[in-house]
C-alpha cells in the first residue's frame, strides 16, 4: 500500500474544504428558498406560501366548479334566448303583431256590462251606488234548476219520510244526482268517467313499465295512451255520438276513454321511480310475476296512485263542462245554449255555477288527498270552512 506525501494529504484536505463550502452553499441556498417561501404573520409566525399536492387538488376542483358554472350559465342563456325567439315567433304566428289585430278594449268593456246585470241604490243620502244585481242571476239559476230540482228534492226533503218513496228513489229510480240539476249531471259525467276509465289505465301503466313488459312490448301501450292523450275529451265525444248519439252517454264515455290516457301516464311515472328492495326481496323469495306487481310494485304507490285519481277526477268534472257545449247536456249545454240566444246575463248565472262546483270539488279532493298525507294537519269539514277567516288573518299578519 502507497503512503501519502505531504502534497498529497494537502490536495486532500483542499478538495475536502471545497466539498464541504460547496455542500453548505447549497444548503444556505436550500434554506434561503425554504425562508422565502415563507410569509410572516402577524403574531410572529410564518406560513409556508409554497403549495401542497392537496392544496392542488384543491385548486383543480375549484377551477372545475367555476367551469362548471359558466357552462351551465352560458347554456341557461342559450335556452332563454331560444325561448325569446321561439315566443317572439309564436306571437308572430298567432297574429299579435298584424295590423288587422286591433284591441278594441272600450268595445269589449262595454260588452262586459251585458254579462252583469246592473241595480243602482240611491238611498245613501244624495249619493248612488251602481252595483250587481244578483238577484238575476239567483232567479235563473232557480227557474233553470241549475243546483236544484225541487219536483226531485220533494220527494227526499219532505216531513214525515216517506220510507218507501225514499227507497224507491234511492235505489230504483237512481235520482240521486238528479237532486242536484244540471249541476248534478256534470258532477256524474265526470264521476263516472273517471271510474270507467280508471282500470284500464291501471292495466295499461303495468304494462308499460319495463319491469313488466320488456321494450318494445311495453312501448305499445306506452304509445297507446299516448293516442288517446293527443286527442281532447270534445272530439272523442264526437265520435262516440256516432255509437249512442249526441247525449250525456257519449260524453260520459269520452271523459272514460280520455282517462285511460292521463291517469295512465300518471301510473306510469310512479311505477318507474319505484325502489327496487321490496321487488328484488319478492324475487329472492320465490314470488312470481302477479304477486311482485300486486305486492312489490302497487303497495309502494297506492297512497300516490289515490291521489292522482282525486286529481284526474277534477279535470273530468272541468271536461264535462267543456264537452256539454256540443250538446252533451249537463252545465255546458246550458252556456251554449244561452250563448246562441245572446243571453248573456244567463251565460253569466251558469258560468258561476260552474265556478262553485269546481270550487266545491277541488276542497273535496283536496282534503281527501290531504288525509292520506301523513304529515298534513288535519282539520275536520267545519274547521277548515268556518276557521278560513282565522287562517287569512294569521297569514296576513305574518
Amino acid at each position: 500500500m502507497q503512503k501519502r506525501g505531504p502534497a498529497d494529504q494537502a490536495d486532500g484536505d483542499s478538495r475536502d474544504s471545497k466539498r464541504a463550502v460547496r455542500t453548505e452553499g447549497a444548503r444556505d441556498e436550500q434554506e434561503r428558498v425554504d425562508t422565502d417561501s415563507l410569509e410572516p404573520m402577524p403574531d410572529g409566525g410564518v406560513v409556508d406560501q409554497q403549495p401542497s399536492d392537496g392544496d392542488d387538488e384543491i385548486n383543480r376542483q375549484f377551477e372545475s366548479i367555476k367551469e362548471t358554472r359558466k357552462q351551465r350559465a352560458i347554456g341557461w342563456a342559450a335556452l332563454a334566448g331560444l325561448l325569446g325567439f321561439l315566443t317572439y315567433q309564436g306571437f308572430a304566428a298567432t297574429e299579435f303583431f298584424d295590423d288587422d289585430t286591433d284591441f278594441t278594449w272600450g268595445h269589449f268593456s262595454s260588452r262586459m256590462t251585458e254579462y252583469f246585470p246592473m241595480a243602482e241604490i240611491t238611498d245613501l243620502g244624495g249619493f248612488s251606488v251602481r252595483i250587481i244585481d244578483v238577484r238575476v242571476y239567483w232567479e235563473f239559476i232557480r227557474d233553470m234548476n241549475l243546483i236544484y230540482d225541487p219536483e226531485v228534492g220533494s220527494l227526499i226533503f219532505q216531513f214525515p219520510v216517506n220510507l218507501t218513496d225514499l227507497y224507491a228513489f234511492v235505489f230504483v229510480e237512481l235520482g240521486i244526482f238528479s237532486i242536484f240539476g244540471e249541476a248534478g249531471t256534470t258532477l256524474a259525467m265526470g264521476l263516472v268517467g273517471t271510474v270507467l276509465g280508471f282500470p284500464l289505465a291501471l292495466l295499461f301503466s303495468i304494462l308499460a313499465t319495463e319491469r313488466v313488459l320488456p321494450f318494445p312490448f311495453n312501448f305499445v301501450f306506452r304509445a297507446v295512451m299516448s293516442f288517446i292523450r293527443a286527442i281532447p275529451a270534445i272530439i272523442w265525444a264526437l265520435i262516440f255520438v256516432a255509437l249512442v248519439g249526441l247525449g250525456a252517454t257519449a260524453a260520459t264515455l269520452a271523459i272514460g276513454f280520455n282517462t285511460i290516457g292521463n291517469l295512465g301516464r300518471l301510473f306510469v311515472e310512479d311505477l318507474e321511480e319505484l325502489e327496487d328492495g321490496p321487488i328484488e326481496a319478492m324475487q329472492t323469495t320465490g314470488a312470481n310475476k302477479s304477486e311482485i306487481v300486486f305486492f312489490g310494485m302497487l303497495s309502494q304507490v297506492r297512497t300516490s296512485f289515490i291521489a292522482w285519481t282525486l286529481y284526474i277526477f277534477e279535470i273530468n268534472v272541468r271536461a264535462a263542462v267543456t264537452v256539454g257545449v256540443i250538446g252533451a247536456g249537463g252545465l255546458g249545454a246550458i252556456v251554449a245554449a244561452q250563448q246562441n240566444q245572446l243571453n248573456y246575463q244567463e251565460m253569466m248565472a251558469t258560468l258561476f255555477v260552474i265556478f262553485v262546483l269546481i270550487l266545491l270539488v277541488e276542497l273535496f279532493s283536496q282534503r281527501l288527498r290531504a288525509r292520506l298525507r301523513s304529515d298534513e294537519e288535519k282539520r275536520s269539514w267545519r274547521e277548515l270552512i268556518f276557521g278560513f277567516p282565522a287562517r287569512m288573518a294569521d297569514s296576513l299578519r305574518q
